[in-house]
């Protein structure tokens, strides 16, 4: 059914804007892209090396890769993917580049101490093939879907990110259910809260979708790969302290985040407030 917009009611249900709406978003992904996971897991052999082009590329690379394709669907069916890297209806400050900057030099420093004879061609690069479809989904979504249906719903910009990075972090929660402890669990969803955090603000600052999906896709390659083959030396050691830079990071700058992005009441344009 359409009205005289031209709209479908389901158009009309995503673009009337509300908090709950964006939960229930994130949490069907969550289902669907679990099930792609676990449509993967016959082709998993009991003895696969983690370690191997093609554990990763079933475990990680196809299934996110569906859900992004999921993602990609649900943006055409709402009429949302033509804005969806378009400039940012907000502008951002100055102080916001320190997330960015942050979440980069560790990441940089990450790469500098990976031991990738050991690691192999195929595997690294599988695991850079992965980053970037888990940057392109997950910022897709919380950074991209969320973020508009929050500031639709006329929230202020502290809230818009609030509730992006906590269902960012309730995607990871998710790996509770994949049999990950409850402890390094707890440990990654305070993580990835303030991860978000600091995407929220190189999505403000940068003014596009685009940079949080570069450096989240940056960001896991560097971790898993240096987890798995690490270099020795000093800048390992130091690459070691990036995820508590990142916590204290966005700890800190969550409290400077200012602003509400609304209609106006003549031509529905959005503001920066």
């Amino acid at each position: 059914m359409r009205d005289t917009t031209g709209k479908s009611a389901w158009t009309r249900f995503w673009d009337n804007g509300r908090w709950w709406k964006a939960l229930i978003l994130a949490v069907g992904y969550l289902v669907l892209y679990n099930l792609a996971s676990l449509l993967m897991l016959p082709f998993v052999s009991d003895t696969a090396d983690p370690k191997s082009a093609v554990y990763v590329l079933l475990v990680y690379v196809v299934p996110i890769f569906l859900g992004g394709v999921i993602l990609v669907i649900f943006g055409a069916s709402v009429g949302w993917l033509r804005d969806l890297f378009g400039p940012q209806p907000i502008s951002g400050r100055g102080w916001m580049w320190v997330a960015v900057a942050v979440v980069l030099l560790f990441n940089i420093l990450r790469f500098l101490t990976i031991d990738y004879s050991a690691a192999g061609f195929q595997y690294v690069m599988t695991w850079l093939l992965a980053g970037l479809f888990i940057g392109f989904a997950e910022e897709v979504l919380t950074r991209g879907y969320v973020v508009r249906i929050m500031r639709e719903a006329g929230h202020p910009e502290i809230a818009v990110a609030l509730v992006s990075a906590g269902l960012f972090a309730l995607l990871h929660a998710s790996n509770l259910l994949t049999g990950q402890a409850l402890l390094p669990t707890l440990l990654q969803v305070v993580y990835t809260f303030f991860f978000g955090i600091c995407m929220y603000l190189a999505l403000r600052v940068s003014g596009t979708l685009i940079a949080p999906v570069l450096l989240h896709a940056s960001t896991d390659p560097s971790i898993f790969l240096q987890t798995a083959f690490p270099a020795t030396g000093m800048l390992t050691t130091v690459s070691g302290f990036g995820n508590i830079a990142v916590v204290v990071t966005g700890l800190v700058l969550v409290f400077f985040i200012r602003g509400r992005v609304q209609q106006k009441p003549a031509g529905g344009v959005l503001a920066d407030l």
